[in-house]
């Protein structure tokens, strides 16, 4: 396989990116119970961007945050970005709570948009939109855009558009990004070289946890994988407990992907 263009960097690139999924929301939490119910929408008012954590979520954060200060200074993050939305940001800031770095906000690791099927099964969509449901199936999973919304290949683009900039703003950073599962998989994408259909299968395959790692170094100029989905942190907490979706089936008979 060639070397993919987004992970090829000069001696002036971050020598470490951690991407970190935002720990367990109340979202997730209604995500499962309307899976469960094969409910038509998730019972949840508040808009996508207001979705706290839960508290399953904010020990998960916990975790992570004695982790992080159990490291050694050369080990700890440099520059830390997180998304806008608030279950990434508490996650940030609970697991930063002992460290002096300052967040940095930024829109383009924002969950995916799903448009008008916000908040909503794909239970109630076969119901109230079958021809959508028609339309994904024809058009597949990464290419297809709810209306109002984004596809996979959407997302995509925002994260070749931070990428490029954290390459080139952060000489020898160790950077640690806040983020979402669907964002999270972009860049698997976009720094691995994968296709759509790795891309989509490592979702079934490789669901990943609420709070865990999936960590980059710097080999020779370009990021190389060193571990995905690491839940280390949860697993040895005596609080936390390691929560994520249980597989894709259920967004294939029923549900949209994690919030």
């Amino acid at each position: 396989m060639e070397k993919p263009l987004a992970a090829e960097g000069q001696s002036r690139g971050i020598v470490e990116l951690v991407l970190v999924r935002h720990g367990e929301s109340v979202g997730n939490v209604a995500d499962r119970e309307a899976i469960a119910a094969k409910a038509h929408r998730l019972d949840l008012e508040a808009r996508d961007a207001d979705v706290e954590l839960s508290e399953e979520g904010q020990k998960q954060a916990d975790a992570l945050g004695e982790h992080l200060a159990s490291l050694p200074k050369d080990q700890r993050p440099t520059i830390v970005v997180s998304s806008p939305y608030q279950r990434a940001r508490s996650t940030a800031e609970r697991a930063l709570a002992a460290l002096d770095l300052e967040v940095v906000i930024d829109e383009r690791i924002r969950e995916r948009e799903l448009g008008i099927f916000d908040g909503v099964t794909w239970y109630g969509i076969e119901a109230t939109h079958p021809e959508e449901s028609a339309r994904r199936a024809r058009v597949g999973k990464f290419y297809y855009r709810p209306p109002g919304g984004e596809s996979w290949a959407d997302v995509i683009l925002r994260v070749r558009s931070i990428l490029v900039e954290l390459q080139e703003r952060f000489h020898g950073e160790r950077v640690w990004l806040f983020s979402h599962e669907a964002v999270i998989l972009a860049f698997r994408y976009v720094v691995e070289g994968l296709d759509e259909q790795r891309v989509v299968a490592l979702q079934k395959e490789e669901p990943l946890a609420n709070c865990s790692m999936t960590r980059y170094r710097a080999v020779d100029g370009a990021l190389q994988l060193v571990r995905a989905d690491d839940t280390r942190p949860v697993e040895e907490s005596d609080e936390a407990h390691v929560t994520h979706e249980t597989d894709d089936a259920a967004e294939d008979a029923g549900a949209e992907e994690g919030t």
